[in-house]
């Protein structure tokens, strides 16, 4: 014969627990550098460990942007993780339409960079 027990009596409902509050993201201070001169300032200004003359600070500049340029070039994309990636776009030749004469013009075919940023950066966006 099976065992019965009596069930433990009920607790009193709990209250609902709160609600969490809403993911609020951490305020951040943007870095931002629109020029070279801007770029060589916030540079100088955020290293921690050295402190860099402004002459390092633009050689540094064109190292980087030289490296981006030379990347692109021979590699024909460059992939900079968390911020995007750049690539060589071929464009073909087309016709247009000179709007001062309504002539019609051959466009020949060129190359353009592409850049697609990362998800990460499109969401802080």
């Amino acid at each position: 014969m099976a065992k019965t027990t009596k069930a433990a009596p009920k607790a009193a409902p709990k209250a609902a627990p709160k609600a969490a509050p809403k993911a609020c993201k951490k305020k951040r201070t943007y870095v931002v550098a629109t020029t070279k001169t801007d770029y060589v300032k916030v540079l100088r200004e955020n290293v921690k460990k050295t402190t860099l003359t402004v002459e390092q600070a633009k050689e540094v500049y064109d190292v980087f942007t030289m490296i981006l340029k030379d990347t692109i070039i021979s590699e024909g994309r460059l992939n900079l993780n968390g911020v995007g990636t750049f690539k060589v776009n071929e464009r073909k030749a087309r016709k247009g339409i000179n709007p001062k004469t309504r002539e019609e013009i051959k466009i020949p075919a060129s190359k353009t960079v592409g850049f697609k940023p990362t998800t990460v950066l499109k969401e802080e966006l």
